[in-house]
């Protein structure tokens, strides 16, 4: 089975989250997309607004009916700072006869390399850096000289242009305003039902 691995706070969940993992899933040939919410990313210091429950919740509407999208809670059980590298470490050897492909913007590619571990990372996963429109991807030079075989592990695709985030999503909802058709309707009734983001500022 070819299944690719999406992480992210999902904080909440946009189209643009769901878009993407379409896009990856249909230039790719995935049997399943698996939705990784993290507990912690370790490039923010704060946690998610929402809790790991209400974050999984929300994914679990947002995917429900597409049985090949799948929401795996791994990294909110675990209730840590959540490395990419732990994450596919279990999942590649819970799942060994199959093929993992890991999501993410291709604005992450910048970054990659000082992920934690990404030699290993590239050496159990094909990577997939999804491009929003039109602009090209290279790879890091960083990337290259810290894996030589960088190129040779990683695809680009390209998804239409969206303009969605999780943190303008958030500020509407504190502010009052619409959140409508930018994130599935299920998912709006349950954040204006539960007031997850209603007050606070978004530096929590």
């Amino acid at each position: 089975m070819k299944i690719g691995l999406f992480g992210g706070s999902f904080d909440p969940v946009h189209l643009g989250h769901l878009l993407l993992a379409e896009s990856a899933r249909e230039a790719c040939e995935l049997d399943q997309v698996w939705f990784i919410p993290a507990f912690q990313s370790p490039f923010k210091e704060k946690l998610p607004r929402a809790t790991g429950k209400q974050r999984l919740e929300m994914l679990r509407l947002a995917v429900a009916g597409f049985p090949v999208f799948v929401v795996y809670d791994g990294e909110v059980k675990r209730k840590q700072i959540s490395y990419t590298i732990d994450t596919v470490r279990e999942i590649s050897q819970a799942r060994p006869d199959d093929e993992l492909f890991l999501m993410i913007g291709a604005d992450s590619l910048r970054d990659f390399h000082r992920w934690k571990d990404p030699g290993e990372i590239l050496k159990l996963v094909t990577l997939v850096a999804v491009n929003r429109g039109e602009q090209t991807i290279s790879i890091p030079d960083e990337l290259e000289q810290l894996v030589p075989e960088a190129r040779e592990r990683i695809r680009t695709i390209t998804m239409p242009a969206v303009d969605f985030s999780s943190s303008d999503l958030r500020e509407r909802c504190r502010t009052g305003r619409s959140i409508r058709f930018q994130t599935p309707r299920a998912i709006e009734q349950y954040i204006l039902q539960n007031r997850i983001y209603d007050s606070g500022t978004d530096d929590r």
